[in-house]
């Protein structure tokens, strides 16, 4: 199997980023300072479609890119032509000399893909030299963003279906080349049970499955004609679109197509419906089908589905067999994005001496972010998940008794653990000084680990409507440290602003 990012694309995509990365790390260089040691955590403030959980994904690529960073042919040459306000190159061609050399060294610990996560939490930490560190911010966000936010969306979706399987066929919508492959691994991840995006099946190894258009039918005199060569071509994939002309009269002609089909000695699989009344209209198809001998043969439904409409849909006593989700899947489609931000959390001028932590101060707290050398430590009990504490390992450790957290956003919403609680760190070790090592698990045993994780919530987490907030919260001593550091910062801010003159 190819790579998963790079064996699409080139062999580095050094060069997908944002510009000021590479201004920064020139920055950084210039100012002798690049090899000065630094700590970022990729991590999201809300966690989207007012879920009460969300899906990290997006590892594999992380590791595919990361692990072949460096600059290809030509782009030197191409970053030595951006020329400045002055009219001179941007770049020292010192620096360009530095970049063109450039080996991944840092160290990289990640939550391992179809793991549940919650906000504040880093899904990434990247440690190393801060040029590197800065170089690879923007495509780490751009990978875990939209990968997180279309497998969580899948697990919703699948959630709504109730056990019945979920087929991908979103494109035709999605956004762009790969906005359409990594929403099809991402939707598969989640959930979903195949793709109809052929190049995904063979990159990834998803199943695919598909049948045909409107257009088939339109090309014929009429629908039985249609549906007749159709089962005669492709005996073996056989579910006929029914609702090209009328509805019930397709699902009548489909019956008769699926009589031949059993002549030929083949089976007709389903029928499916892509628009009109699903619920009014798959009662109908099942009764007729049923009638006429095709109880095992699947209704499949389509036309612009979610996790909301399929959960009406359920409740009007649709008898619907397989959903197939489009758009509103591969497009996320109310939320068109995560999210998330890269944030630095500490930096030392050389391996050895004191970390300094740091902190971002703003006006609004979630946009306050928290110091140190992140860790996510998640307790457990016998009724499942109990709850997440987000502890610093650069200054302070994990605590060694009983362990308290507390939401940074409202602090009388505190929780208490055990010094014996069960208990597992999330963010693992991927790479170790530029080398790899994790390996990453197959496909199926990621779907395997997300539905894992969801029998772990508690079922009001996992709800649609106003879903239950899962404990999440900063280690006391951490939050004790955070709120020391921002109140420092303010009283510097008020200093410089008066002068220094109380």
């Amino acid at each position: 199997m190819m790579a998963p990012l790079t064996g699409m694309y080139r062999h580095s995509l050094l060069l997908l980023t944002d510009l000021y990365q590479l201004t920064m790390a020139c920055g950084y260089w210039r100012t002798g300072r690049a090899e000065e040691e630094a700590v970022f955590h990729l991590y999201f403030r809300k966690a989207p479609f007012n879920s009460g959980y969300t899906v990290c994904c997006g590892l594999e690529y992380v590791v595919d890119y990361l692990r072949n960073l460096r600059l290809e042919s030509g782009d030197r040459a191409y970053l030595a032509s951006l020329m400045g306000n002055d009219g001179r190159p941007i770049f020292d061609p010192g620096f360009l000399n530095e970049l063109e050399h450039l080996r991944f060294t840092c160290d990289a610990d990640a939550i391992p893909e179809g793991t549940v996560v919650f906000p504040d939490e880093p899904l990434v930490r990247v440690r190393g030299p801060i040029w590197q560190c800065q170089i690879v911010e923007t495509l780490l966000l751009n990978i875990v963003n939209f990968q997180t936010l279309i497998a969580t969306k899948a697990t919703r979706i699948c959630s709504a279906a109730r056990g019945e399987p979920v087929l991908e066929f979103g494109l035709r919508r999605a956004q762009g080349i790969d906005g359409a492959m990594a929403a099809s691994r991402a939707a598969y991840i989640g959930g979903c049970e195949a793709t109809s995006n052929v190049l995904a099946g063979k990159v990834f190894g998803i199943p695919v499955k598909g049948t045909h258009a409107h257009s088939w039918v339109m090309s014929f005199d009429d629908e039985p004609a249609a549906f007749e060569a159709y089962a005669s071509a492709l005996p073996n994939n056989a579910v006929f679109l029914v609702d090209t002309y009328d509805t019930i009269e397709g699902i009548r002609h489909a019956i008769e197509a699926g009589r031949k089909l059993r002549e030929m000695g083949h089976e007709m699989i389903g029928i499916r419906l892509d628009s009109g009344d699903l619920a009014y209209l798959s009662i109908e198809a099942r009764r007729m089908l049923d009638e006429a001998g095709f109880e095992k043969a699947a209704i499949v439904a389509s036309n612009d589905l979610d996790e909301q409409i399929i959960d009406s849909l359920q409740q009007q006593g649709a008898r619907i067999n397989v959903w197939g989700v489009g758009t509103r899947l591969v497009t996320a489609y109310d939320q068109p994005a995560l999210g998330g931000v890269y944030k630095l959390g500490a930096v030392r001028p050389s391996a050895g001496q004191a970390w300094q932590l740091k902190v971002k101060v703003s006006e609004q707290i979630a946009k306050t972010t928290t110091p140190g050398m992140l860790q996510v430590r998640r307790f457990v009990s016998p009724e499942g998940f109990a709850g997440d504490m987000i502890y610093d390992q650069a200054v302070l450790g994990a605590p060694s008794g009983e362990a308290r957290i507390i939401d940074p956003k409202d602090l009388t919403r505190q929780k208490r653990f055990a010094q014996a609680a069960l208990h597992e760190d999330l963010l693992v070790p991927i790479f170790r000084t530029g080398q790899c090592v994790y390996e990453c698990p197959p496909m199926q045993d990621v779907r395997r680990r997300v539905q894992a994780q969801l029998v772990g919530l508690h079922a009001g987490v996992k709800r649609f409507l106003n879903p239950h907030e899962y404990p999440v919260g900063l280690e006391s001593r951490l939050h004790e440290l955070k709120t020391q550091l921002v109140l420092e910062a303010r009283e510097r801010k008020g200093a410089a602003a008066t002068g220094g003159v109380p």
